[in-house]
């Protein structure tokens, strides 16, 4: 046992490096491990020399060592107290480089079981001091594994976080290029290229509002009979199917337009019809619908609907929802919902 002012200079020493490691970055055994393991070593080894000799062991820079010990030999007042210090005060000013041997250090004290080379007085108190380093160590790996993990979850949320926003971005951007060409087509005058540019505005613009879309198919009769029907696309909200059917023409879509897609829906079962037009409804095409409303939900929807809702950034699930819904409820083929 070490006593009076040598005790006290080990004691102020290691307070002294616990604060320096406190407030320099580059020092990387925590200060309660550094002082457990000056407690350790010293307990461990029975002459100075024998306490330079067990961090020769562990990989502990050479050049180092033996200046070290010509100071322990010139010196009879540097203990082993002294000498620990050192080393570790050494290893941690190695930064990176230095890792792992002081990992090799800390190992080789927690493991440590050779007791009956330490001095018969010192055996229990060496025991007392492995059992102190081991549980700091227990203590820091948990504490380093819940860090990682807490690490690993914040990446993984930011992660997730980016691709939403990504996906948020990308969606955006979908919205507007479809705003700008179905606009575009305002100005077109050719009828068949703006009819074949509709298809795929249309199509897209249910993509980008995330509504489940079937693009635009022809159903052709067999031996090369023709033709038989053409959808424009086929979308699917709240879990039913509804053929969609896009017209743009001068003059109100009249009761022989509605029944052509009418027949389409009634030939699918349990499937519902939207039909949009960039002219509006002739009253005779909107009483027709309404009176399909007993067996089928259709919806008539005006292109100045969808326009309103793109400008006002409404997704058009908002639209057709509220459509819908007084469809089936009030027989009301055609709502205007954004008007309200």
């Amino acid at each position: 046992m070490v006593r009076g002012p040598l005790r006290s200079l080990q004691t102020s020493e290691r307070d002294h490096g616990s604060d320096h490691m406190s407030t320099d970055p580059s020092f990387h055994f925590p200060p309660d491990v550094f002082n457990a393991v000056v407690d350790a070593v010293p307990l461990l080894t029975r002459s100075r020399l024998d306490a330079v000799l067990f961090f020769q062991g562990c990989g502990v820079d050479r050049a180092f060592l033996t200046s070290l010990a010509d100071r322990v030999r010139a010196d009879l007042g540097f203990s082993k107290y002294h000498v620990t210090k050192e080393v570790l005060t050494f290893l941690n000013e190695q930064g990176d480089a230095g890792l792992g041997q002081r990992r090799q250090v800390l190992r080789r004290v927690s493991e440590f079981d050779d007791f009956g080379s330490c001095y018969p007085d010192n055996q229990l108190k060496a025991k007392g001091a492995v059992a102190v380093v081991s549980e700091l160590i227990n203590k820091k790996d948990s504490f380093t594994r819940l860090q990682q993990a807490h690490e690993a979850e914040q990446k993984k949320q930011q992660d997730a976080g980016q691709r939403q926003a990504a996906e948020v971005a990308a969606k955006r951007q979908a919205i507007a290029q479809v705003k700008t060409d179905l606009f575009a087509l305002f100005g077109d005058t050719n009828p068949q290229h703006r009819g074949k540019a509709l298809e795929d505005v249309l199509n897209r613009l249910f993509k980008a509002h995330d509504i489940l879309v079937r693009e635009a198919f022809v159903l052709v009769a067999e031996e090369g009979g023709g033709v038989i029907e053409q959808i424009d696309g086929a979308v699917e909200i709240d879990s039913r199917i509804y053929l969609v059917e896009m017209k743009w023409w001068g003059q109100p879509l009249s009761r022989r337009e509605v029944s052509t897609h009418l027949v389409s829906v009634y030939g699918r079962g349990d499937a519902g019809g939207i039909l949009i037009s960039k002219s509006g409804f002739h009253p005779s095409a909107i009483a027709d619908c309404a009176t399909a409303l007993s067996q089928r939900t259709v919806v008539l929807v005006e292109l100045e609907e969808i326009v309103k809702a793109l400008d006002r950034g409404v997704p058009l699930i908002d639209l057709l929802r509220p459509k819908i819904r007084e469809a089936t409820l009030s027989k009301r083929p055609l709502t205007r919902p954004l008007d309200g």
